[in-house]
């Protein structure tokens, strides 16, 4: 939490003791309170989990997702504002609303975090014009990045196989965390055998848990259907390389792997 400051805001997750995917956020300061900002649906399920570790901790998690919203900015209006650097998580503050270039990845842009009466304001005064949200989430898919149906990921795979560590989600130099026994093992032994990736259709239809084929072997599985998406992917044996971008069996259907520049 102390990286957490006025000009620097973070990308963070919360695993099982095993080590599992739960969620993920980012986590910005606003004034004398930490807020976090997640996927809508998973809101009250993170407030009953941080609650469940705080202890005698003097805290109090609440709900504020009915009066914050989230914008995307591109990095040069980033820049505009203020003629700030650009940098990973770079935070700088608008008319008392933060607003961060994405920790997770440079080329996501920038966001806005306000209050939901102001946001109308913001955009005008900053001379912005409301775009198609679809073109933000294509290039997440692009990235590697899922942020739509989280929960199919749930407790079904390591924390590092959804690329935290890849997205700064999980830091291998803070002290103890939940689920680090695991996370650290595979991190520091090069166990890592599968990543969550973007899945293209080529042809037919694909379902969750569909299983993905190379050469007649399983390489994967439909982790993510709709509206984008993602399939826990072997990257070793074989090597992704092997068939990344090939046209691949998948239950009736044909599907590629898409593999981000950053694999």
């Amino acid at each position: 939490m102390e990286k957490v400051t006025n000009e620097s805001t973070i990308f963070s997750s919360i695993l099982t003791p095993q080590g599992k995917y739960l969620f993920d956020f980012f986590i910005t300061k606003i004034k004398d309170i930490y807020l976090l900002e997640c996927e809508k649906k998973s809101t009250l399920e993170i407030i009953k989990v941080l609650n469940y570790y705080k202890l005698r901790s003097k805290v109090d998690f609440i709900d504020l997702s009915e009066k914050y919203v989230a914008a995307v900015i591109s990095l040069e209006k980033f820049k505009e504002i203020e003629n700030s650097d650009i940098s990973i998580g770079k935070r700088i503050n608008y008319r008392d609303d933060p607003i961060y270039v994405d920790p997770r990845n440079i080329n996501l842009g920038a966001k806005i975090i306000s209050k939901l009466e102001n946001i109308h304001l913001t955009i005008k005064k900053l001379n912005l014009t409301m775009g198609d949200k679809k073109k933000y989430y294509n290039k997440s898919f692009q990235l590697g990045i899922p942020q739509m149906q989280l929960d199919k990921l749930r407790d079904k795979i390591f924390g590092i196989e959804n690329n935290l560590d890849e997205l700064k989600g999980i830091d291998f130099k803070k002290g103890c965390y939940v689920g680090q026994e695991n996370t650290s093992r595979i991190k520091l032994r090069n166990k890592l055998r599968r990543r969550i990736l973007p899945v293209q259709k080529v042809a037919g239809e694909i379902s969750e848990n569909q299983i993905i084929k190379y050469k007649g072997n399983e390489i994967g599985k439909i982790m993510i259907s709709k509206p984008y998406s993602f399939a826990l992917i072997k990257v070793v044996d074989p090597d992704l390389n092997e068939f990344n971008n090939k046209e691949l069996a998948c239950g009736n259907s044909k599907i590629k792997i898409l593999k981000p520049d950053w694999i």
